[in-house]
């Protein structure tokens, strides 16, 4: 695994404490991008976390980005974001 999916996922379950998270590094995929030739990372984030539950999906990803902040323009270029509130995991059906 790489050191920055590790940082990711260290800090996500300090933070937010997740019930469930999948860190992807969705890089390969983006050789080339100006990003990528800067040594930041593209990466998908699945977070489901009781510190959602009650809030939109705006303030759901601004928690996990003021939690990645200092990431952002060194290991971190992208980020896509899938976050749910544990009532919202199980009413998805999601496993």
């Amino acid at each position: 695994m790489n050191s920055t999916i590790e940082t990711i996922e260290a800090t996500l379950r300090e933070k937010l404490k997740p019930e469930v998270l999948r860190v992807e590094d969705d890089s390969a995929k983006h050789r080339g991008h100006a990003g990528a030739r800067q040594g930041g990372g593209h990466y998908i984030v699945t977070l489901v976390a009781p510190a959602f539950e009650g809030l939109g999906l705006v303030d759901q990803h601004r928690l996990v980005n003021e939690a990645l902040k200092d990431l952002f323009g060194r290991d971190i270029h992208a980020l896509a974001l899938n976050t749910y509130s544990p009532t919202q995991w199980k009413s998805s059906g999601r496993p």
